[in-house]
This record gives C-alpha cells, sequence and structure tokens, in this order.
C-alpha cells in the first residue's frame, strides 16, 4: 500500500478530523481511504439503541433520511479534509446537497457502507459524489459540496 491509500482509519483517528461526537457522530470505521483517487468507504453499523430509532419510527423503526445524508456528509468531509491536509486546524462543512435521492429505508441491524468520490478539492473546498448501501443496494445517493474552515473560527 502507498502513502496515498490506507485502510481501517481507527476511531481516535476519526475524532482527530470531524469535530461531532455521540450521538451525532455517524461514522463507526473508515475502511479504504485513496487520496489520490479521491475516495473513501465508511461504514456506520445500525442498532436498535441509536437514539433516534425510538422515535422514527417505534412501531417501525427507520433511519431519518437527513441523518443518512449527515452520515454521507462526514465520510465526506474526511475525504476533502485529508486530500488537502491543511497546515492550520480546519473542518470540512457541508455548504450545499444536490440530487439527493433516497432509494430503500435503512433499518435497525443493516450496515450502511458509505462510498464517496471527489469531484473536485481545492485548498479552500470541495465537491463530491456519494452512495449509501446496505447489503450492496444503494438507500441514498447525493452530491454534496463543503467549506474547509479554520476550526477555531467557529
Amino acid at each position: 500500500m502507498n502513502e496515498t491509500q490506507r485502510n481501517n482509519l481507527d476511531l481516535k483517528e476519526i475524532l482527530k478530523i470531524l469535530p461531532h461526537r455521540y450521538p451525532f457522530l455517524l461514522i463507526d470505521r473508515i475502511h479504504e481511504i485513496d487520496i489520490e483517487k479521491g475516495s473513501v468507504t465508511a461504514q456506520k453499523n445500525l442498532t436498535i439503541n441509536e437514539s433516534f430509532f425510538q422515535g422514527h419510527f417505534p412501531e417501525a423503526p427507520i433511519m431519518p433520511g437527513v441523518l443518512i445524508l449527515e452520515a454521507m456528509a462526514q465520510a465526506g468531509g474526511i475525504l476533502v479534509y485529508l486530500k488537502n491536509t491543511p497546515a492550520v486546524p480546519t473542518i470540512a462543512v457541508l455548504m450545499n446537497i444536490k440530487n439527493a435521492k433516497f432509494r430503500a429505508p435503512v433499518k435497525p441491524g443493516d450496515v450502511l457502507i458509505i462510498k464517496c468520490q471527489g469531484l473536485h478539492v481545492s485548498s479552500k473546498s470541495g465537491r463530491i459524489e456519494t452512495f449509501a448501501y446496505v447489503d450492496e443496494k444503494i438507500v441514498c445517493q447525493a452530491e454534496m459540496s463543503f467549506a474547509l474552515v479554520n476550526k477555531e473560527s467557529i
């Protein structure tokens, strides 16, 4: 494996990049990062203990679509951040979501796999295409844009 490709970014490394914490951290693991190709594959394990399943919906629990998009944005933010390796502490802040489509529900017990592909990444921003899968079936897709901002200015 070369410098631009890594596997298994652990939770400690994810927490250094993302400002999110439980219960809003929606990425459990990064399986693969390829900086040169501008891609990342992430995972979220869903259990019935997720707080959102308690109210969405108790009789037929499904992951809210906005949280699926948030998980996708967190994975994309990691990609945009790592593609830049900024000298000052920065965060990739979600700026835009285009063409979001929901294809199937995500339920307790599912493993959400998120694949992001960089379309354009500069030192100040990034645009990605992202897909979320359960059992190799697309459950959501979207194009997202990010701005890299100084962590201390937030």
